[in-house]
C-alpha cells in the first residue's frame, strides 16, 4: 500500500483516485473547488461516469479514499502525487499550463512550510511528482525546473509522466484493464514505485523517458482523430458516387493492419480530449518548426461534418424559419453527460440562427447543455421532442434511440423525416415505417 495524492477531482483525477484506491492504496484527492469537495464527502458525484459512484462509495467505506481542499495537507501526507488538473486550450490552440504551474509552485511551497514547521521532520523527504494531465512534450522539464528552484533543502524528488488513456463512458474499465500503461521516468527508484503502484493490473507497462511518454499521449489522440476524419472524408466521396460508407469502412476495418476502432463516419469528434489535443499538438509542432499540415486538415474535415448536417437539414426542410426540429443527443458521445465541444452545440446554434425551433433530448446531458444553450426547449423523453416536429436529427448514439417505437414517432410528427448523424439506426427499417432517412455517406 502506498500513500498517494491526486490533485484535481475532474474526470481524470477522480477516476484515477478511485481506481488507485480499488488497487489497495490509500488515496487523498484534492481540488480547489470547495463545493465539489464537500459534495464528494457526501458521496455526490460531480459528473456522470458509469460505475464511478459505486467505486467511490466502496473506497470511502474501506477508508482508502478521502477528499480535501487543502493541497498543503495532501503534500504532507502523500509520497506520490499525481497532477490531474485541467489543461484547457488557449485562444491560439496551445495547452494552457497555468494550472499545472500553479500546482507545482504550491507543492514546493507546501513542502517548504512542512520542513520549517516540524522540528523533528526527517532530514530528507522524498516525493514522486507525476504528470497525469494531458500536457505537451517538454512540460516535465518545466515542472522539474520549478521544483528545483523552489523546493526546500532536504527534499528529494522525481518527476514522472504517466499519461491517461481514459475514455469517458468506460473510464474505469480503461484504467483497470488497459491496453498499456505508459510511464516516463528518470530514475530506477521511480520505476520501482510505478511497478508497485500498478502491480494489481495485468496490462503491460511501457517505461520510457519523460519526453517520449508525454509525446505518446498527443500522438495517440491525434491519430485517432485522423482515423475519424479519414472516415468522414470517405463519406463525402461515398455520397457523391452513391456508395455506402458503412460497407466501405467495414471492408477496410476487417484488415488487421487498419482495424474497425474509431473508423466511423458521422458528425465528427468532440469532447474535452481530441479537439484540444489536436490543436495543442499543432501549436507545439509549429513552435518547434514543423507545421503539421496533415493535422490542420483533420481539424478542417471535422468542422466540415457539422456544417454538412446543417446542409442536410436545409435540403430536407428548405426554409428553417419556424420549423420544429427534434435533436436526439447532446453529449459528445454516449454514456457521459459531457457536452464540451459537442457537435450538438454548433449544429443547434446554426439551426436557431436560421429561425428553427429546437426541442432537445439527452438521457444524461440536458442540465449541462442548459448552461451552454439556455434558450431552447428540453424534453424529458425523445417522444416529446419528436412530437409535431418537421424533422428529427440524431447527434449522439445512445442505445435508447435504437429501442424507440418508430411507428408511434412517425404518427406524432408533422412529416416523418430523420437525419442520422451517427449512422446508428437501420435505414431500411425506418424507411419501412415511412420515414425519409438521411445518413452520413450512405444511401
Amino acid at each position: 500500500m502506498r500513500n498517494i495524492g491526486v490533485i484535481g477531482a475532474g474526470h481524470v483525477g477522480l477516476v484515477t483516485a478511485a481506481c488507485l484506491a480499488k488497487l489497495g492504496h490509500r488515496v487523498t484527492c484534492a481540488d480547489n473547488d470547495t463545493e465539489k469537495i464537500e459534495n464528494l464527502k457526501k458521496l455526490v458525484m460531480p459528473f456522470y461516469e458509469p460505475g464511478l459512484e459505486e467505486l467511490v462509495k466502496e473506497a470511502v467505506s474501506h477508508q482508502l479514499l478521502s477528499f480535501i481542499s487543502s493541497l498543503a495537507k495532501l503534500a504532507e501526507e502523500s509520497e506520490i502525487i499525481f497532477i490531474a488538473v485541467g489543461t484547457p486550450p488557449t485562444s491560439e490552440g496551445r495547452a494552457d499550463l497555468s494550472f499545472v504551474e500553479q500546482v507545482t509552485v504550491e507543492l514546493a511551497n507546501s513542502l517548504s512550510a512542512m520542513k520549517g514547521r516540524k522540528e523533528n521532520a526527517p532530514k530528507n523527504i522524498y516525493r514522486l511528482i507525476v504528470e497525469k494531465s494531458t500536457v505537451p512534450v517538454l512540460t516535465g522539464e518545466w515542472v522539474k525546473r520549478t521544483l528545483e528552484l523552489l523546493s526546500p533543502t532536504g527534499l528529494e524528488f522525481d518527476v514522472a509522466a504517466n499519461p491517461e488513456f481514459l475514455r469517458e463512458g468506460c473510464a474505469i474499465k480503461d484504467f483497470m484493464e488497459p491496453d498499456r500503461i505508459v510511464v516516463g521516468v528518470e530514475s530506477e527508484r521511480a520505476r520501482k514505485i510505478f511497478e508497485e503502484i500498478y502491480s494489481g493490473i495485468k496490462g503491460p507497462i511501457l517505461f520510457t523517458d519523460i519526453k517520449s511518454a508525454e509525446l505518446i499521449k498527443h500522438a495517440s489522440n491525434c491519430f485517432l482523430a485522423l482515423k475519424i476524419s479519414y472516415a468522414n472524408a470517405l463519406a463525402q466521396v461515398c455520397e457523391r458516387v452513391g456508395a455506402d460508407i458503412e460497407k466501405v469502412l467495414e471492408g477496410m476495418g476487417l484488415d488487421k493492419r487498419i482495424g474497425l476502432s474509431f473508423l466511423r463516419a458521422g458528425v465528427g469528434y468532440g469532447g474535452s480530449c481530441l479537439p484540444k489535443d489536436v490543436a495543442a499538438f499543432i501549436s507545439l509542432c509549429e513552435e518547434i518548426g514543423y507545421p503539421f499540415a496533415l493535422l490542420r486538415e483533420v481539424e478542417k474535415i471535422n468542422q466540415g461534418q457539422r456544417r454538412l448536417v446543417v446542409k442536410k437539414v436545409r435540403e430536407l426542410l428548405w426554409n428553417l424559419k419556424g420549423k420544429q426540429i427534434a435533436i436526439w443527443g447532446l453529449a459528445f458521445k454516449p454514456d457521459t453527460d459531457d457536452v464540451r465541444d459537442s457537435p450538438a452545440i454548433e449544429i443547434i446554434n446554426s439551426l436557431t440562427r436560421e429561425g428553427a425551433v429546437i426541442k432537445a433530448h439527452d438521457p444524461m446531458a440536458v442540465e449541462n447543455m442548459k448552461k451552454v444553450i439556455p434558450n431552447i426547449s428540453y424534453c424529458s423523453d425523445p417522444y416529446e421532442a419528436a412530437r409535431d416536429a418537421h424533422l428529427v436529427v440524431l447527434l449522439t448514439d445512445w442505445n435508447i434511440y435504437r429501442q424507440l417505437d418508430f411507428e408511434k414517432i412517425k404518427q406524432s410528427m408533422k412529416i416523418p423525416r430523420l437525419i442520422d448523424g451517427r449512422n446508428f439506426l437501420d435505414p431500411e427499417k425506418l424507411r419501412g415505417y415511412g420515414f425519409i432517412y438521411r445518413g452520413i455517406g450512405r444511401k
